[in-house]
């Protein structure tokens, strides 16, 4: 009975993981576009920054 308690106890929170993983994935929006174009135009900047500290 102890065996099967332990199954239990393991499969089950495998299979809780397994489905809180699922339905954080599903629920994840994209970016709309304006904020999508100003996170890439940050990147690029702090990019450019990067390049210019690295060459000084």
């Amino acid at each position: 009975m102890t065996d099967y308690l332990w199954l239990l106890v393991t499969a089950g929170g495998a299979f809780a993981l397994g489905a809180a993983l699922a339905y954080v994935v599903m629920r994840q929006r994209p970016l709309p576009r304006a904020l999508k174009e100003a996170q890439e135009r940050k990147v690029r900047e702090l990019y450019r920054e990067s390049q210019e500290d690295q060459s000084q």
